[in-house]
């Protein structure tokens, strides 16, 4: 598929025409809900809202990693200083990414999605899995195993920021500086609500993050018609999530992934309007839209063989 077989001129220039007031929409209200939260369990400290904000707090990491995201690609602000400022130092580093090297090993996902060649393909070459397989997955993830790896990782690889090494170091920095964002997140956190909060970030993102992070994966590219296709219709798959499910698995529009793959110049803002015009011009006439995650994990999840 060819992106003009759909779209005139103008139309593209629209779709990837970037707007700070839109970019800095979606940064503003994914750190307001990022408070709000935090205010809500300050206000009534209870073992509900405690496991709720976990929950929400998880949800708003993605969305945090989905600015990082737009910002790798350039597109979420117009300028291009704006895009290395939010998406490193407002976003990244708190939520323990490096735009940068997110970006550059990114960048060949999308230059090689639907061949062998995918640097993404572990995250997905095996579905569909067994329910029992899917399940152990879900223990790892809930279980903070998945997620405690990737933070002594970056804890490890911070302190070599003492190394006499100058190239060691120069290597160390992001992490340095992602253990120190998270100390002035922590503070804070402190200072506005309860010394304690910080750990209710750290819970977000060592437990329900890790999973979500891995059914994002699974609804992007998992069990899709054909992986080793160039048509991205047959090897990346679009999600329409309920209300809620927009809350932890689709903020900022990240569930329009085929649209994404279609252009990936296209800011996550005006996803959802391309993903409606493409449906309008029969684009996706012969493509299976999913509804849901739940569709999603039904199709890729298949019942456990039960022994003779």
């Amino acid at each position: 598929m060819k992106i003009k077989d759909y779209l005139d001129k103008d139309e593209i220039r629209f779709f990837t025409s970037r707007s700070n007031l839109l970019a800095w929409r979606t940064v503003a209200v994914t750190w307001a809900t990022i408070f709000a939260i935090f205010a809500v369990v300050d206000i009534w400290t209870n073992p509900i809202t405690i496991v709720l904000a976990v929950i929400l707090l998880a949800g708003r990491q993605l969305g945090l990693a989905v600015i990082v995201h737009e910002c790798g690609h350039h597109t979420l602000f117009a300028n291009e200083s704006l895009n290395r400022l939010v998406g490193q130092w407002l976003c990244g580093y708190v939520s323990l990414q490096d735009m940068y090297k997110y970006a550059a090993g990114h960048s060949y996902h999308h230059q090689l999605a639907g061949t062998r060649e995918d640097p993404d393909l572990p995250n997905y070459q095996a579905y569909p899995v067994t329910a029992d397989s899917f399940r152990r997955k879900v223990i790892r993830d809930l279980s903070g195993q998945t997620g405690s790896k990737l933070l002594m990782f970056v804890l490890r690889r911070a302190t070599e920021i003492f190394s006499n090494d100058p190239e060691v170091r120069r290597k160390a920095l992001p992490f340095a500086h992602q253990v120190l964002i998270g100390g002035i997140f922590a503070t804070l956190l402190g200072v506005l609500f309860q010394p304690w909060f910080y750990l209710l970030w750290l819970a977000a993102f060592l437990s329900p993050y890790m999973l979500i992070v891995r059914i994002r994966q699974v609804a992007e590219h998992a069990a899709v018609p054909d992986l080793f296709d160039a048509d991205p219709r047959l090897n990346t798959r679009t999600t329409i999530p309920t209300w809620w499910e927009r809350a932890c698995f689709a903020p900022n529009y990240v569930n329009y992934h085929l649209e994404h793959h279609f252009m990936a110049s296209v800011p996550c803002y005006r996803l959802r309007e391309l993903h409606q015009l493409l449906t309008a011009r029969g684009a996706y006439e012969h493509t299976h839209i999913f509804h849901g995650y739940r569709e999603v994990l039904q199709h890729t999840i298949q019942p456990t063989p039960t022994s003779a």
